[in-house]
């Protein structure tokens, strides 16, 4: 039986209750303020988390095996002051207005996306886990509500106030073990998705495709999902501006030939297109995350 949810109102949550308050006043404070907190933040974390760090460390000597120890070094520290800066930037992507919002993100080929939308044709938009990947999703959603998928926290009071968030300006959630049928109607009819695939799905449900030449457990879902539903994918990372100006949404053309025919062939294709993402910036990539925990049969782990 699956362990009931407790209210969010359950005194456990004491806690939690105030971090979010923490976060709905960081709301209030300039971007360029909390982008250099964010930078203070993140080397005060580089010490307390050594783990994370050597984590973040070992992923870019990994894809970047041309960089030195001391080069992986350095991206691997801006790379955690950017997610402090995310972490800061929560609240703004929680209860920014719209105004506010316009005011700080720009889209990159925003025609892109607008000659489906004009069509009357979905599409499903290729979210890699960027640092800033919530922002996109809020944002998109305010040019154009359509349908995403998301997994629920343990933290209810978290997983509630995160959820009012993104549907805000009009989006629909699923849960991803939920019944997704509706969304695919809803993409076939003509919405969006904002979908969010590569994180390490474990070894019974991957596939292994290669992520910058190491092969990488992938979820093999988004192919299908094309497939079935018929629409163009479109590559979408959204990456931090410098010195707290705001974000910026890259809407990139649609995937070739794809899906492919096979799921191998299709994770190796969704792979390589968020590889060229992280090459404008590496440093925005969510690299403190075990990305290749999940190993190929036979093969020791990369992270002892």
């Amino acid at each position: 039986m699956p362990r009931p949810v407790r209210s969010p109102f359950h005194i456990r949550y004491l806690g939690s209750w105030i971090a979010l308050g923490l976060l709905r006043l960081l709301s209030l404070v300039p971007l360029q303020i909390l982008f250099h907190l964010g930078t203070g933040l993140g080397d005060l974390l580089r010490i307390v988390l050594p783990s994370r760090r050597r984590v973040a460390e070992r992923n870019l000597s990994l894809c970047f095996p041309e960089l030195s120890e001391r080069e992986a070094a350095t991206l691997a520290r801006e790379n955690i002051r950017n997610t402090a800066r995310m972490l800061l930037y929560t609240g703004f992507v929680w209860w920014a207005s719209e105004e506010k919002l316009k005011k700080r993100v720009k889209i990159r080929n925003e025609a892109v996306l607008r000659q489906f939308e004009d069509g009357g044709k979905g599409f499903i938009l290729l979210a890699p886990h960027f640092l800033a990947l919530e922002l996109g999703g809020v944002f998109i959603s305010l040019k154009s509500p359509g349908v995403s998928v998301y997994q629920r926290t343990r933290n209810s009071v978290f997983d509630r106030s995160m959820l009012r968030a993104r549907q805000r300006f009009g989006s629909i959630l699923y849960e991803r073990k939920d019944d997704l049928r509706p969304m695919f109607k809803a993409i076939r009819r003509g919405t969006g998705c904002y979908y969010l695939p590569d994180q390490d799905p474990g070894p019974r449900r991957a596939v292994f495709a290669p992520f910058f030449e190491v092969p990488t457990a992938t979820w093999p879902a988004l192919g299908r999902i094309a497939k079935l539903c018929a629409v163009p994918v479109l590559p979408c990372p959204t990456y931090i501006l410098p010195g707290g100006a705001g974000f910026e949404i890259v809407i990139e053309k649609p995937l070739p030939n794809f899906p492919t025919g096979t799921p191998e062939g299709d994770a190796q294709r969704m792979n390589s297109a968020i590889e060229d993402c992280i090459r404008r910036d590496p440093s925005q990539y969510f690299w403190v995350h075990k990305r290749f925990k999940t190993r190929p049969p036979g093969e020791t782990s990369i992270y002892d």
